[in-house]
């Protein structure tokens, strides 16, 4: 029987106003691959927290028992010196720093006076080769993809000599092949170097495929521990599990919607990146939508999804932009956000913690940022009780998890903060949406939540544009799907007439030439940089 590393016991931890942990408990053997999954707001960051020190001794009741030893962690940096340590789903990596001084920042090498830059990037070079990345150690972290910071993440929590890892939301912002090849890291890490992880993530077809055992939490507790030795764990079982009753349709249907004339045509767009002046990002593009329609765009990272998008929403990325925008058939001009806004577009961006939602504000006062004339008197002065009025009318609809609606944002689970930034542009009553992963890093059953929220826009009609990095969900919830690739749109095609196979098949062989599957990806790769600098 293979020897118990953590138990967590009795984990309770209070927030004002609500339980997040009741009585949690966990286990955790040496050199296996750990996972947790639940609903968002379950409490499974939270009990990350607890056990790396985050949230320290005396905030929280029950016991850490690590390599047979109770521990009372006041830090993170306690938690680090036995060898535990946490990865967060935003990577804590500073952009103009090289890979070597971000892997030994506040662990630097040498002597109390002095670092050793020689040792330094020596030491950072053998544990980037453990895995499995090839540059230089002196390469500034702004100049790799996102892929290659989350190995940097690894690679300096190995130099902390981990023997517990925690990866939360690990593969959230990869695309397949990155989020394949970071699980097959992870196994050969267990395998070869005998360590032990604990990985939060809601791609329970990744948790199945990477988990020896599988932890659920629900609504602060645990509900059951299943392991993978004993039982063929399906992806129906682990969603039972999480919300407590089994959802048979992943994808809401879409009922007595009318499909109406054009809302929005963009024709030739042309978009290049703002520093590199000679790179297409966007590459002629055409598409539209029409009213009660909702238009699928899916594309590997780097593929010009996310870059056509802002450039759409008032020209907010890109330069050199050329091409036709209409909105109702009439052509248009849109060179802010403003305008976009009072012409009806509405953009709900990917990376809704920096650039969709203020965390440090309540949801009252997100819920209204982007359309303060609604809730104003004469234009001028803030109408306080309107304000309460409407940020209530869409917690109510969108069912918020919340206390109250001064809760703030950053206090809210993921699925909830997605709920906060749909309101917030529903508010605004835009024509048409852009949706840029509207359902990234949260669980199942708050992506069926705002399903339903899309499909009851759609009935509305209005128009919804969804990019999305998963398969399943671009087929099931579009009426029609455009394919981009390298910049282009390479196909369009109805969903009811889509597979995952035929969409790929588009990606990997454009204009009938069957293209290197390992080039596309690789560009992928090289480009995803540019995609998350929009």
């Amino acid at each position: 029987m293979a020897k118990v590393l953590l138990e967590m016991n009795s984990i309770t931890k209070t927030f004002p106003g609500v339980k997040a942990l009741d009585n949690v408990n966990l286990k955790v053997e040496e050199g296996e691959i750990h996972a947790l999954v639940g609903e968002n707001g379950a409490g499974k960051s939270t009990l990350m927290n607890v056990l790396s020190g985050i949230y320290p001794i005396g905030t929280y009741e029950g016991d850490i028992v690590y390599d047979g030893e109770v521990c009372k962690f006041h830090n993170i940096k306690d938690s680090e010196r036995k060898g535990i340590v946490i990865i967060h789903q935003e990577l804590a990596l500073v952009p103009y720093l090289t890979i070597g001084e971000n892997m030994f920042l506040g662990n630097e090498q040498g002597s109390k006076w002095c670092i050793d830059w020689n040792k330094t990037y020596a030491e950072a070079d053998k544990y980037l080769a453990m895995v499995g990345l090839t540059d230089s150690s002196k390469t500034l972290i702004k100049d790799i993809g996102t892929g290659k910071q989350q190995l940097v993440e690894i690679a300096k929590a190995l130099a902390k000599n981990a023997r517990l890892l925690i990866l939360d939301e690990p593969t959230s912002s990869l695309n397949e092949t990155d989020s394949r090849a970071l699980l097959d890291l992870m196994k050969k890490l267990q395998r070869e170097e005998g360590l032990t992880m604990i990985i939060i993530s809601h791609k329970l077809n990744e948790v199945s495929y990477v988990a020896d055992k599988i932890t659920v939490i629900r609504d602060g507790s645990t509900i059951e521990t299943m392991d993978s030795k004993d039982q063929e764990i399906s992806e129906a079982r682990i969603i039972k599990g999480m919300v407590g009753r089994e959802i048979t349709d992943r994808f809401p249907k879409r009922h007595d919607v009318e499909i109406g004339d054009v809302m929005m045509e963009v024709n030739d767009w042309t978009v290049y990146h703002p520093e590199f002046s000679e790179r297409k990002v966007v590459d002629n593009v055409s598409i539209n939508v029409r009213a009660g329609e909702v238009v699928g765009i899916y594309g590997l990272m780097g593929a010009g999804r996310t870059e056509l998008a802002m450039s759409i929403f008032g020209r907010s990325y890109g330069i050199g932009i050329s091409g036709e925008l209409r909105l109702r058939g009439i052509p248009v001009t849109l060179k802010s956000p403003k305008q976009a806004i009072k012409a009806g577009l509405a953009y709900v961006t990917e990376d809704r913690k920096g650039n969709g939602l203020v965390l440090s504000n309540s949801i009252l006062r997100n819920t209204t940022l982007a359309n303060l004339e609604g809730v104003s008197k004469g234009g001028i002065f803030l109408d306080k009780d309107k304000e309460t009025e409407v940020a209530q009318e869409y917690v109510e609809k969108l069912r918020t998890k919340t206390p109250s609606v001064e809760q703030l944002v950053g206090n809210l689970s993921g699925g909830n903060q997605q709920k906060v930034l749909l309101a917030k542009w529903m508010f605004a009553n835009p024509d048409v949406l852009i949706l840029d992963e509207p359902t990234r890093g949260i669980d199942v059953g708050a992506k069926y939540e705002i399903y339903c929220i899309i499909n009851d826009l759609a009935k509305a009609g209005k128009s919804v544009i969804m990019i999305s990095s998963e398969l399943p969900e671009v087929i099931g919830m579009s009426d029609r799907i455009y394919i981009m690739n390298q910049a282009k749109i390479v196909g369009e095609m109805k969903a009811s007439e889509a597979t995952q196979e035929n969409i790929m098949a588009h990606i990997v062989g454009v204009k009938g030439e069957p293209a290197n599957a390992d080039e596309v990806n690789a560009d992928a790769v090289d480009a995803d940089s540019v995609e998350s600098e929009a």
